[in-house]
């Protein structure tokens, strides 16, 4: 049995994605895939480390598959370094904790902030697809629209969408796996889709959900890591 571990909403934590790590490569020794869903920079303080972890790759790359998809904050980074102009979107939601973990100083331009993001991570992040796909499952940062087809979605919905409440629905017979919208007494489980957005960045509780690569449906089980609470710096 294969099973694939799905990691949400990490907003500048790393260390959550540490402890994930390592809670994951402990639960399966032989390793698997792991689809990180986006959501890597801004809020939290360690955005950068983040990235570099993940450029980086598992430790063993003849174990580990790592998928990582683009979200919605990672769009708008790219979108608001491209357009300078723009940097007050960026910086409004929670964009400047990013720059800092670049480095940039109390006092910096916002374009000499900015110019602190490293060339290697933009490229990297504007190269990150929006979904993953397989026989029983549709890894994806926000949701899709299930009237239309995987290749006609429009990236405002895989990166944006809200669900309704109580929206049980999946992709063409596919479960849904998705972060984006944050319930801190999460995961959202229901029958089509998953949401596994806890508001890690903030309450410091991270929730993996795992999927049995050979059967349909949400997760078979989950796994908890808890690290300290997000305290703002004076």
């Amino acid at each position: 049995m294969a099973n694939t571990y799905a990691i949400a909403d990490l907003h500048g934590r790393f260390d959550l994605l540490e402890m994930a790590i390592t809670a994951i490569e402990a639960d399966a020794p032989d390793g698997g895939r792991v689809v990180f869903l986006g959501d890597y920079v801004d809020r939290g303080p360690q955005s950068a480390q983040i990235i570099e972890r993940l450029m980086a790759g598992p430790a063993d790359p003849s174990k580990w598959a790592w998928v990582c998809l683009q979200g919605n904050h990672e769009a708008m980074m790219l979108t608001c370094l491209n357009k300078r102009g723009l940097m007050h979107w960026w910086l409004g939601n929670g964009g400047g904790a990013t720059l800092i973990s670049y480095g940039a100083k109390n006092g910096d331009l916002v374009t000499e902030a900015a110019d602190r993001v490293s060339a290697q991570h933009i490229a990297w992040l504007e190269d990150l697809h929006l979904f993953e796909v397989d026989d029983h499952r549709v890894y994806v940062h926000a949701g899709v629209d299930p009237a239309v087809s995987l290749a006609m979605q429009d990236a405002q919905v895989l990166q944006w969408k809200l669900y309704d409440e109580g929206d049980q629905r999946g992709h063409s017979g596919r479960h849904v796996v998705h972060g984006h919208h944050q319930f801190a007494d999460g995961p959202i489980l229901l029958e089509g889709r998953t949401d596994l957005d806890t508001f890690a960045w903030w309450t410091g509780r991270l929730v993996i959900g795992v999927f049995d690569d050979d059967t349909s449906g949400g997760p078979a089980r989950t796994i908890e890591v808890i690290g300290a609470p997000f305290t703002p710096s004076a």
